[in-house]
């Protein structure tokens, strides 16, 4: 998906040229090793996916960003690329953004001090905006420490539930996306109707953003993915269509007798086709649908129907050309 092409704001596209050249600020120190290890995913790029929302949500679209609208934007997103640096580390990644991961260059050690680093630029940033940013900040971060640990406590479990799933994901995930939603109505200083709106629209879209991605971690191909399909699957994280497929009668002993361990690539494809053969995947869209519906109900107290119409928009496209089984 491309948001900037499908949440269609001109100016939106705009701020975030403007962006890029704080976020790289933010973080230079003077020390020329550090600078290279903190600005190294911050030049590989990205979506800025939740710099977007804290734009938008501030802006609507019909004014230019102000800088402290664009400061919290580069809040969240320094949060969301130290969260990439120690997740990196735990998952032994290699690759990350099409370079070499922070972890792969420099190691470990230096990953995860770097990560801290950028947490702390994100936490300065925010108060320097005033204490409720600062509280905002400290709360998401809770939130993402809660999902992580979440997801490592139940790792290779297949007694894993739908809420142990929806734990992980709403602090991985939704968390970032829905505090990128508050910071804008913050730094805009809107009502608080339009606050706990964006804040819940960001909270739905984070839920779809991760459902569709493990939607497609067992149905796209290793070159859309950019690594092998189901990887998921042999790393022991066993998500909601996985979840699924181990309560099918059909497959649950043999999926059942493959799980539980990590997986070589010939034991990964037989259990990813055996998740695809239930009706995981359909009853997964189930639930995505079902907060997209939320999202729709969140934003229709908006003033703004240019808002209105770019959200919609761009949740939508989530769930658009994927499959159906």
């Amino acid at each position: 998906m491309n948001p900037l092409e499908q949440l269609g704001l001109t100016s939106v596209e705009e701020d975030l040229v403007r962006l890029e050249a704080l976020l790289t600020e933010a973080v230079i120190f003077g020390d020329a090793y550090l600078d290279a290890v903190t600005t190294h995913l911050i030049d590989a790029g990205g979506k800025r996916l939740r710099a977007l929302l804290a734009i938008a949500s501030a802006t609507s679209g019909e004014r230019p960003a102000t800088h402290e609208d664009l400061m919290g934007a580069v809040s969240l997103e320094l949060m969301h690329v130290a969260s990439l640096y120690h997740d990196d580390v735990m998952d032994e990644a290699e690759i990350r953004r099409n370079v070499d991961s922070v972890n792969a260059r420099y190691g470990n050690l230096i990953a995860i001090v770097a990560g801290d680093y950028l947490m702390a630029r994100s936490a300065g940033i925010a108060a320097d905006l005033g204490a409720e940013s600062a509280s905002l900040m400290a709360r998401t971060l809770a939130w993402l420490t809660r999902g992580q640990v979440s997801e490592v406590r139940t790792a290779f479990s297949l007694d894993r539930s739908e809420r142990d799933y929806f734990e992980a994901i709403e602090g991985k995930t939704a968390a970032l996306m829905s505090s990128s939603c508050r910071m804008g109505a913050m730094t805009a200083q809107l009502s608080t109707v339009e606050t706990e709106a964006l804040a819940e629209f960001g909270r739905c879209f984070g839920m779809v953003y991760q459902l569709r991605d493990d939607i497609l971690d067992l149905t796209a191909t290793d070159n859309q993915l950019g690594k092998p399909a189901g990887q998921d699957l042999a790393e022991g994280i066993y998500s909601l269509p996985t979840l699924y497929a181990l309560r099918d009668s059909r497959q649950a002993e043999e999926l059942s007798s493959l799980l539980g361990r990590p997986l070589e690539d010939d034991d990964r494809e037989r259990a990813r086709k055996l998740v695809v053969a239930t009706d995981g995947i359909n009853r997964t869209m189930l639930a995505a649908n079902r907060f997209l519906a939320d999202a729709h109900r969140a934003i229709a107290v908006l003033p703004s129907a240019t808002l209105r119409v770019g959200f919609t928009a761009l949740i939508t496209s989530l769930l658009e050309e994927l499959p159906r089984y």
